[in-house]
């Protein structure tokens, strides 16, 4: 059996950004690969409902999930994460770069990541995902979407450049 690639696509826990999630989701999704996010509200959520709704997929949704003593926190993960990973690791947000966030699993996990807007904890996503040498795409109107983002990360506006980067990477 061929593993599927794994797209991570991190942003706002609040915010959904319908628009770009959904388009981000749905194209995703007729492609052959699983789409893993860390299963909470927002993009996190736009995201997946739209992968999850197409019909015929090949990949799962997969939510990286935090939780203190095996908890996780309300409205996590979401409605449409087919394959709940629950972690020992609360940490998120500012102290999404520590060593007991699951941001670094999120990270690991994923073969490409896609970041939307959102605010500190996508941040340290991007950062981890430099450190930690993944290939990492931002999809935002503006720069600023996402707070003290790296110079080096590409930041596109229009789906088709997202597009493009993911299958360059993927394809490496």
């Amino acid at each position: 059996m061929t593993r599927l690639p794994i797209v991570g696509v991190m942003g706002s826990g609040r915010a959904e950004h319908p628009r770009r999630a959904g388009a981000l989701g749905r194209w995703l999704a007729s492609r052959a690969v699983h789409l893993l996010t860390g299963g909470g509200g927002g993009v996190m959520s736009a995201v997946s409902r739209a992968f999850h709704e197409v019909p015929k997929r090949r990949g799962l949704v997969i939510g990286i999930i935090p939780s203190r003593g095996g908890q996780p926190p309300p409205c996590y993960p979401n409605q449409w994460v087919e394959v709940p990973i629950v972690t020992h690791l609360p940490l998120s947000g500012e102290r999404g770069t520590e060593a007991g966030s699951r941001n670094h699993i999120n990270v690991l996990s994923a073969d490409v990541i896609v970041a939307l807007p959102g605010s500190a904890g996508t941040a340290s996503e991007v950062s981890l995902a430099l450190r930690y040498g993944r290939p990492v795409v931002a999809f935002l109107n503006a720069r600023d979407e996402i707070p003290d983002l790296p110079d080096g990360v590409p930041a596109h506006p229009d789906l088709e450049q997202v597009q493009a980067f993911v299958e360059r990477a993927l394809a490496a």
